[in-house]
């Protein structure tokens, strides 16, 4: 732990922050239920007065969360092999309208309106697993407006009428800036997204890959068809002339194997949006559809600009979003990212920064198959250490 601490958190300069880092850390990996600091001070290896260290840790010392993230990731990609970025979206039910993002929003699951805090979480995916490293707080309601609001919980006035798609476009920005980090595609569903095509344009101006769930009238560009027609994807995959049919093989749970069919877009296609420039309009996407085995849902589609990948390997990709769903389960039942109580925003990004590293070392530090035992104490931060207070 002490290497992955030195590492992750290079960027602290005062020694007791290194300290509680540490602190922190290991009271999220080893102490069970909620993960406040009340709660993670009832270790028996931190001192009585640790709560008060750990809350102001999290919620009052100034540390860049961007510089601890940012080498998670590269850790991360360094110890793995990444295929792909995907995100997955976080729903915060909470309580009265203080905490720092809370609004009012329908929940497209239920139906329902719910009062929480709406995140965004960004994964890179290696094989089956989903390391979360990076994280977006959208803002709601009066949160972009009321400056007295953002004021007191602390937040930058950059972060003002962000969209997701804002979100997830710099984001992905940021992480091709970084050298040490894979130019893999991202893999996203977009089925519910309202600025599909403009997330889809974003990434095509960065020259991302794509592979990306679209609802059944999103609207694409026949390439080389004259005159040109609009048309939405699921009208586009009817023309049985227009398409080609691959089957794949899927073994079912009861050992059974099975023929599925999936249909790709004899051409490709480009955005219809107005504006953009012809290197972006112009880029193609091949069309995929996955008909429902059982005839009961409505068929998927997928846009992707890996043209020359086989039918497999895209399906393949294309489970990564729901691999991130599997990990955020994760996240919220051990991990404490639903258990923030403080009404700072960056409160907020140090303590999901902080679940993220626990995440990331418990799947890649530890010995595989190996979990810290719960009566180890904190390394190198014995109770007489802790004593002071973060600054």
């Amino acid at each position: 732990m002490q290497t992955f601490l030195d590492e992750i958190f290079r960027a602290f300069q005062r020694p007791e922050q290194r300290r509680w880092a540490q602190a922190y850390l290991w009271a999220m990996i080893h102490v069970a239920g909620k993960k406040t600091p009340r709660r993670m001070a009832l270790a028996k290896s931190l001192p009585s007065a640790a709560a008060h260290g750990l809350h102001q840790f999290i919620n009052a010392s100034p540390w860049d969360w961007t510089p601890v993230r940012r080498r998670l990731a590269r850790w991360v990609a360094a110890r793995t092999t990444p295929h792909a970025w995907t995100v997955a979206e976080l729903i915060i039910p909470k309580r009265g309208e203080h905490s720092v993002g809370v609004h009012r929003r329908l929940d497209p699951a239920t139906g329902r309106t719910v009062n929480c805090q709406r995140a965004l979480v960004f994964f890179l995916v290696s094989g089956t697993q989903c390391y979360p490293v990076g994280w977006s707080l959208v803002l709601g309601g009066t949160w972009d407006t009321d400056r007295e609001r953002r004021r007191r919980a602390r937040i930058p006035g950059s972060e003002a009428g962000r969209t997701p798609a804002d979100h997830v476009l710099g984001y992905a920005a940021e992480a091709a800036a970084q050298p040490q980090l894979p130019r893999v595609p991202w893999v996203l569903d977009l089925t519910r997204c309202d600025a599909a095509a403009g997330v889809l344009a974003g990434l095509a101006r960065q020259r991302a890959d794509v592979v990306c769930e679209v609802h059944p009238d999103h609207l694409v560009l026949p390439t080389g068809q004259l005159p040109p027609v609009v048309t939405a994807v699921s009208a586009l995959m009817e023309l049985r002339h227009a398409r080609q049919t691959h089957v794949l093989l899927q073994q079912t749970p009861d050992g059974r194997v099975r023929a599925l069919p999936v249909h790709t877009y004899s051409g490709t296609v480009g955005s219809p949006r107005p504006g953009i420039g012809d290197d972006v309009g112009t880029r193609p996407y091949r069309i995929l559809e996955r008909p429902d085995p059982d005839g009961r849902q409505p068929s998927r589609y997928w846009l992707t600009t890996l043209t020359d990948r086989r039918v497999d390997e895209v399906l393949r990709l294309a489970r990564s979003p729901t691999a991130a769903l599997t990990t955020m389960a994760t996240l919220r039942q051990q991990f404490g990212v639903v258990d923030f109580e403080g009404r700072s925003f960056p409160g907020w990004h140090h303590h999901m920064t902080m679940a993220s590293a626990a995440y990331v070392y418990r799947r890649l530090a530890c010995a595989p198959g190996r979990t810290p035992a719960p009566a180890q104490a904190p390394p190198r931060a014995p109770a007489a250490a802790l004593s002071g207070i973060p600054d």
